[in-house]
């Protein structure tokens, strides 16, 4: 066992992670053959199997599982040792591996990657683009360093920072243009398209409209704005989307945009990290960089 290495505890979390020797090769900047002989050297130090190979998919043993969350403890503890490195160097530089959500990350990135990078331009930003349940578990095994998401998540070892508030608008098909803004109550009762089970910005229109999630809404949900707004444009229903995504998705709809008059449908954007992290004053300072890029998405 004394000849385990790091890097082999990396390539085993990425064949974890894949299921598959193929992408998990490709993930790990390795070759296939490469990447099969660590896993081999791995399961003959240890003396026992770590994967059940398939054709087509590569499962953990019963060990595998066992062994997994604490090859992440190490991995995520690494990471924080290389993090606390960098904090000595008082610079933020190396590997940032940041998680947004969908409905944020087309609209926001374009101006943040721009501002960050002018801000720390020895950073290597890596991107990775997901629905919040998947970035809270990535962030949780150390695979990102933070993640831009909307507020609250409530998970008791993360940071939660709130950055900016940003209201939702109405996106309706431009014949209905000069119709009257309908309400919260009203606009449950119109055919309104939604994104698809697992975005938190389905549930946050939904709950604006006092609808339950569970509700029947056969052949009304989109995996993207882009999607919902070009179903409005050719008259298929109403949606909601947030601000920053207007000025994007509906310059090549024929959609109007309104706004809501007394209570506002919203949600709160903000930065999340694990609390064990060491680099939270410069999360901070990159949340002030993402307040600043998003007053270009909302301009």
């Amino acid at each position: 066992m004394s000849n385990l290495t790091l890097k082999q505890f990396r390539y085993f979390e990425a064949l974890a992670h894949h299921g598959h020797f193929g992408r998990a090769a490709d993930a790990s900047g390795i070759s296939q053959p490469a990447l099969s002989m660590q896993i081999k050297e791995m399961e003959q130090d240890l003396g026992v199997k770590l994967f059940e190979r398939a054709a087509r998919q590569v499962r953990l043993t019963r060990f595998g599982e066992d062994f997994a969350p604490r090859v992440r403890d190490i991995l995520r503890s690494v990471d924080e040792v290389e993090d606390l490195a960098r904090l000595a160097k008082n610079s933020l530089s190396g590997r940032l591996r940041i998680g947004v959500i969908p409905t944020i990350a087309p609209y926001l990135l374009p101006s943040f990657i721009g501002q960050l990078t002018l801000a720390h331009p020895t950073l290597d930003i890596h991107i990775r683009e997901t629905l919040t349940p998947r970035l809270i578990e990535e962030l949780s095994d150390g695979r990102i360093d933070a993640a831009i998401v909307a507020l609250p998540v409530s998970e008791p070892s993360f940071e939660e920072v709130a950055i900016f508030d940003e209201d939702f608008v109405l996106i309706r098909p431009d014949t209905d243009a000069m119709q009257a803004v309908p309400d919260a109550a009203d606009l449950a009762k119109m055919k309104l398209l939604l994104l698809e089970e697992g975005h938190c910005f389905r549930d946050q229109a939904l709950a604006f409209c006092s609808m339950r999630s569970a509700l029947p809404r056969e052949g009304l949900d989109g995996s993207t704005l882009s999607t919902l707004v070009q179903l409005v444009g050719a008259g298929i229903g109403v949606t909601l989307i947030p601000d920053m995504a207007v000025s994007v998705e509906t310059r090549s709809a024929a959609v109007s945009v309104a706004r809501f008059t007394g209570v506002q449908p919203k949600r709160t954007i903000g930065m999340i990290w694990r609390k064990t992290s060491p680099l939270a004053d410069q999360f901070h300072q990159i949340a002030d960089i993402v307040a600043t890029a998003s007053k270009v998405g909302r301009a």
